[in-house]
């Protein structure tokens, strides 16, 4: 099992139930919220609608009235009986909870993303390279010869929050956030990088761009990355951008 003591489920309103995995930002609880997403992928129950795998918590949304009218009260379920529909999901959940083995999840997709860097289409490079004593080469070398790791996805459709970065090349968000930031921008907050898959009011330095639509709502899923996703990012020319932007725009 995944250490079924430790959960603390919550009420999330009147139709989510919140399972708290962890209380901090690492793999392990990240590995554990991988597996219940996993698993509540391959064995929903009745009247769950979505779950929201988050950095320590699955966020379960379930319809109230689906839920009741599936539940049978025999012998072994009578005691659910004049309980509140939070309790008996509570209930259903842990039960579910209880079978999944403490396994290892499955590899992780790796994922390259294009990065033209600096320029227009990367305005505060050179103020990340200052705020950390670098040369904007290094600050492109560091950034790129990374591996990240997709803890989730939020903010915006698509948003890949990515852990990973070099303390080297962290910096804080900046002080006036833009009213809007071009879909595709590449950004630096703290310890955390991640890309704009929309165009959408922002905070985080941006240090280049990517030509490939990340956010893709005619697809299914809509997202290119998933958390879980390993994400690598390969520096390109300008020439190399505009050839694959085309190409997506025509996609």
């Amino acid at each position: 099992m995944i250490g079924i003591k430790s959960l603390d489920l919550y009420a999330l309103g009147d139709s989510a139930i919140v399972v708290q995995l962890g209380d901090r930002i690492d793999l392990e609880t990240h590995r554990k919220v991988q597996m219940v997403s996993k698993y509540l992928e391959e064995h929903s129950f009745p009247g769950m609608v979505e779950y929201i795998p988050a950095f320590t918590t699955v966020t379960i949304f379930y319809d109230p009235l689906a839920f009741l009218s599936n539940i049978r009260y025999d012998s072994a379920e009578h005691e659910e009986m004049g309980r509140s529909v939070f309790q008996q999901v509570s209930s259903a959940v842990l039960r579910r909870l209880e079978t999944i083995p403490d396994t290892d999840v499955p590899k992780p997709t790796v994922i390259e993303i294009p990065v033209c860097y600096g320029g227009d289409l990367g305005p505060d490079l050179e103020d990340v390279a200052g705020h950390n004593q670098l040369s904007v080469e290094e600050v492109i070398q560091i950034h790129s010869s990374a591996e990240y790791l997709t803890y989730m996805v939020g903010f915006a459709p698509g948003f890949p929050y990515l852990g990973g970065l070099s303390e080297r090349i962290a910096t804080p968000r900046r002080k006036t956030p833009r009213v809007s930031i071009p879909a595709g921008s590449v950004g630096i907050a703290g310890m955390q990088t991640g890309v704009y898959p929309i165009e959408t009011p922002g905070g985080w330095q941006l240090i280049g761009r990517t030509p490939i639509r990340l956010f893709r709502p005619e697809q299914s899923p809509p997202t290119r990355i998933q958390a879980g996703n390993m994400i690598r990012f390969r520096p390109i020319s300008r020439a190399e951008y505009e050839q694959l932007k085309e190409r997506e725009e025509w996609r």
